[in-house]
């Protein structure tokens, strides 16, 4: 049975930037330049859908066009959270301020509820009187695969660059980014119908477009707000952070590890066991070597060790 010291030790001897610093500087880097070329196609698509939709009659492309807009708002809303979530711990904030991208994920999440509760209602308005519904003209057809070409472009560009930095927040960008070419998809789907004598497609192609632009905001949101509760990061991350801590040289053993989502980032506390004849500046040393390993290994922003002396077998220096 292992004896329980009472005192939490949080180490912060390094003072350069360990290699888990500068793999999220590099993620800050590609996140900037992906979102820019984000906003850069959705100003494009956004104007162009929704004028060419009101011009062609096409509720579909409009609500396309609306979704576009939204994620042009949500880049906006994505580079001022980054800006923030970047600066340095203070006294407020001592573990800094990642968890602006916690609460502009749930910003993003009402935002999209509450466009996507907007198109239903447009689209249901439109389905009550389905002999009112307008034939769409051609160029909303090529508007609408245009849209899907450039969307499909952009998701294969975030994906090869948050693949690269191994950031999982851009590759959740990135798949936001193909779910807009699935509704582009939709949208050419419901136009082509409505030119081939079926106009209630196109409506029809606009509620789908609002379910999930709907489906996705609840997503975002409800992640978000977990994440703000403190939930943890993933069984699988969680078991490799306990790995490097139990391979660290002087270790015995690895207990209530608990780790906490700060945006991108994880903060981790850690029991570990260590050799009870050792010296307190010995015990320290190791847990200030665990620490370095984790902080270089993983995307932690922060890790806490509580040092337990342990006399049932002895830790290898």
């Amino acid at each position: 049975m292992a004896s329980h010291s009472h005192g939490g030790h949080s180490h912060g001897d390094n003072k350069t930037p360990t290699e888990g610093q500068q793999k999220t500087a590099d993620q800050n880097a590609a996140a900037i330049r992906s979102t820019w070329v984000s906003v850069a196609v959705n100003v494009s698509l956004s104007s162009l859908q929704i004028i060419v939709g009101l011009l062609a009659k096409s509720q579909g492309l409009v609500a396309d066009g609306i979704h576009s807009l939204s994620d042009l708002i949500a880049d906006f809303v994505v580079l001022l959270a980054g800006k923030q979530s970047r600066k340095d711990a203070d006294h407020d904030h001592p573990y800094g301020h990642q968890r602006y991208e916690n609460a502009a994920s749930l910003m993003l999440g009402a935002l999209l509820i509450a466009v996507g509760l907007g198109m239903l209602a447009t689209a249901l308005g439109k389905l009550e009187d389905v002999a009112a519904i307008p034939k769409v003209s051609i160029q909303a057809l090529w508007v609408a695969g245009a849209a899907l070409v450039a969307k499909e472009g952009l998701f294969r560009y975030m994906l090869a660059v948050a693949t690269k930095v191994k950031s999982s927040m851009l590759v959740a960008n990135a798949w936001h980014a193909r779910s807009d070419a699935a509704s582009s998809l939709v949208v050419g789907v419901g136009i082509v119908g409505n030119l081939a004598g079926y106009p209630i497609l196109d409506p029809i192609a606009a509620l789908i477009v609002g379910l999930m632009v709907t489906k996705m905001g609840w997503s975002f949101g409800y992640a978000a707000f977990n994440d703000l509760m403190d939930r943890s990061a993933d069984d699988q991350e969680v078991e490799e952070i306990r790995t490097t801590v139990a391979e660290t040289p002087g270790i015995a053993g690895v207990h209530d590890i608990r780790t906490r989502k700060m945006g991108d980032m994880i903060v981790v506390d850690a029991h570990i066991e260590v050799d009870g004849t050792l010296s307190v500046k010995q015990g320290h040393d190791i847990a200030v070597e665990a620490r370095r390993r984790v902080m270089q290994r993983h995307r932690v922003l922060n890790v806490m060790t509580h040092v337990d002396p342990t006399f049932s077998q002895s830790a290898s220096a």
